[in-house]
């Protein structure tokens, strides 16, 4: 035989076999165990917390009081002659409103400002029940929406309901009125005496002082 013929086959080193086997299933289940912290990490986190309303701070700011917003633009300039209307329909003016001191409130139905406003020119109303002071709500809205206008009023008593369907009287004030809502105080004379514009506390002892100030002119 040759020498090919009688060569031995290579010997294979089964120790070092199974030591490298080990070491692969090792890695393995190393992997394996990470993998599985991971997700436990991720489950015992809590869910993300989800807020469906205004946090306290993001709240609308509390209303300022008169004496705060209170301007003189057109003071001792007598109110403007243009008509508005009733709860029953009736025209008047300013004028017909002479020999009072008459709060004139411009709002409208759509004036989120002019709807928080409302009770205090209610509760100012009330104030002076039995006194010259004539709080005068008068509502912008359009025709359609005088029924709900009228609603809102119904639930702020002592106030009654009055309306300016062609929504001009703030066009008519001098200076014209900038905001809704407008609030301007006029004198039993008829003259101006202040105006306030936006929405305002008319709850306050600055609103008081105002009407007392010049109720007493």
């Amino acid at each position: 035989m040759s020498e090919q013929s009688g060569a031995k086959p290579p010997v294979v080193n089964k120790a070092g076999g199974g030591i490298l086997k080990w070491a692969l299933w090792g890695v393995a289940l190393f992997g394996v165990a990470a993998v599985v912290y991971i997700m436990a990490k991720a489950l015992s986190k809590p869910a993300p917390e989800i807020h469906t309303a205004l946090a306290p701070e993001a709240t609308a700011p509390a209303v300022k009081s008169v004496t705060e917003k209170l301007a003189h633009p057109a003071d001792g300039q007598p109110g403007p002659d243009y008509a508005f209307t009733d709860a029953a329909g009736k025209k008047l003016t300013l004028a017909d409103l002479k020999g009072q001191v008459v709060v004139l409130n411009l709002w409208a139905t759509w004036c989120a400002p002019c709807k928080l406003e409302m009770p205090t020119l209610a509760g100012l109303q009330a104030a002076y029940a039995g006194k010259p002071v004539k709080v005068v709500v008068v509502s912008i809205d359009r025709p359609e929406q005088a029924q709900a206008a009228r609603a809102f009023i119904a639930q702020h008593a002592p106030l009654a309901f009055y309306a300016d369907p062609d929504a001009k009287m703030p066009w008519a004030l001098k200076p014209i009125a900038s905001d809704v809502p407008t609030t301007v105080v006029y004198g039993r004379d008829g003259l101006e005496r202040g105006r306030v514009s936006g929405g305002a506390d008319w709850s306050g002892p600055g609103a008081k002082a105002l009407i007392d100030r010049v109720l007493a002119q």
